[in-house]
């Protein structure tokens, strides 16, 4: 008999999930303001669209050194305690950030740093939600862990410049890092299991660098998590519409107005794909996991024709809703993972993931020198859907290969 679909009812009537998640709301709040206000300072200061979009863009580099070296905290540390002084030492840097008349690269060289420890309290929250959250409802959860930062993304570029237009930047820092100390708060009071750090069947107690190696390995050794990782990190290329969006509209004569739209499409098309998900049986979902992650690239490919507005808008927003696989692939990733390698494992998709989106739109960027945006957006559409149909085929033969684990077990894919 399949496991029937869990409700986000389901998932918010566990307390300590509702103050996760009320964590996790402040520290996106946190650092979608945070990442505004210091990219408003840079223009007031440098009257530059370019230093602007550099130091905006600079913002997610650390989700990739973070990712690859410091997500192993959460598997040295008691993770609630590693949540609990990420947010205080974020706090901090961004009171620093607040000091009126700090050198530009200062203030973006602490940035940079609040960014960073954001990895090991990501990795942390979502070991603690495999262990809050069993069976579907960790797929429920991390769902919407998904859109409450989408959501913030989204509301942070209007609301939070209005914001920091209204309080000035010095005060809209400052309340950032109230959010910080909020979320902490929340954290340290509202998480009420301690949870110590799961056994390691009889592994000697390692150090940060052999920690960081113990948990590429996990991943590397595994098939299975080998596959995940792979269909996860095909979203470097059906993220090429984004990076193109603005030449894109002026290609299609419609010229900013328009980009509005096409970035708002990928955003509001997982949302929808996600509440799709959710009323499907989970065996469903693991079913249409790699046909999902096929047609989140396929459905682009029409975009070389350039067929107008309102197409690109709803093929865009299809493949949004086709991404939405991404929460399936996140929840079966962290439930084969042992344990006590969670922290880190989830680094590795972390870093990897940034990784694939920012080579991809980097590319995309390059190439844009010389091809039309349609042109390109139609060849990672193609190579999008061959590397992925690879994946998807690996992914079924090491999947059946493997039946489910108990969450922690072992195994070597």
């Amino acid at each position: 008999m399949s496991e029937l679909p869990a409700s986000y009812r389901d998932v918010f009537a566990i307390p300590e999930f509702r103050r996760l998640w009320s964590a996790h709301a402040l520290s996106v709040i946190g650092s979608q303001l945070a990442r505004v206000a210091i990219t408003i300072l840079v223009y007031e200061r440098t009257q530059s669209a370019g230093l602007t979009a550099l130091t905006y863009a600079l913002t997610f580099l650390p989700d990739f050194i973070g990712g690859a070296a410091l997500a192993g905290l959460a598997d040295r540390f008691p993770r609630r305690t590693v949540m609990v002084i990420t947010d205080i030492c974020r706090a901090a840097l961004v009171a620093l950030m607040a000091v009126p008349g700090a050198p530009l690269a200062v203030q973006a060289g602490l940035l940079f740093l609040v960014q960073l420890v954001a990895a090991p309290f990501a990795t942390s929250r979502h070991a603690i939600l495999a262990d809050i959250l069993t069976g579907d409802r960790l797929t429920v959860g991390l769902g919407s862990i998904s859109i409450t930062s989408q959501a913030g993304v989204a509301i942070g570029f209007g609301a939070g410049a209005a914001l920091v237009a209204q309080l000035g930047v010095p005060t809209a820092l400052l309340l950032n890092a109230t959010t910080f100390l909020a979320s902490a708060i929340i954290i340290r009071h509202g998480i009420s299991h301690y949870r110590p750090l799961p056994p390691t069947d009889g592994e000697p107690t390692a150090g940060q660098w052999d920690t960081i190696k113990a948990g590429w390995s996990v991943v590397v050794h595994s098939a299975r998590l080998r596959t995940l990782l792979a269909i996860a990190c095909c979203a470097g290329f059906y993220a090429v519409p984004e990076g193109l969006a603005v030449p894109f509209a002026d290609q299609l004569g419609e010229g900013t107005a328009a980009v509005g739209w096409l970035l708002a499409a990928n955003p509001v098309g997982t949302v929808l794909g996600m509440a799709l998900l959710r009323i499907m049986p989970p065996d469903r979902r693991i079913t249409l996991l790699g046909p999902m992650a096929v047609a989140s690239s396929l459905i682009l490919l029409p975009t070389g024709w350039v067929p107008g507005l309102a197409v690109t808008v709803l093929l865009w927003t299809l493949s949004g809703v086709f991404s939405a696989h991404d929460i399936v692939t996140q929840a079966t990733y962290v439930r084969i993972v042992p344990a006590h390698r969670r922290g880190q494992a989830i680094g590795v998709a972390i870093a990897a993931l940034r990784a694939a989106q920012g080579i991809g739109i980097v590319a995309a960027g390059l190439l844009a020198q010389l091809l039309t945006p349609a042109l390109i957006i139609a060849g990672a559409a193609v190579l999008g859907t061959v590397v992925t149909t690879i994946a998807a085929l690996r992914w079924v033969r090491a999947s059946s290969s493997h039946p489910d684990y108990p969450p922690g077990t072992k195994t070597s894919g």
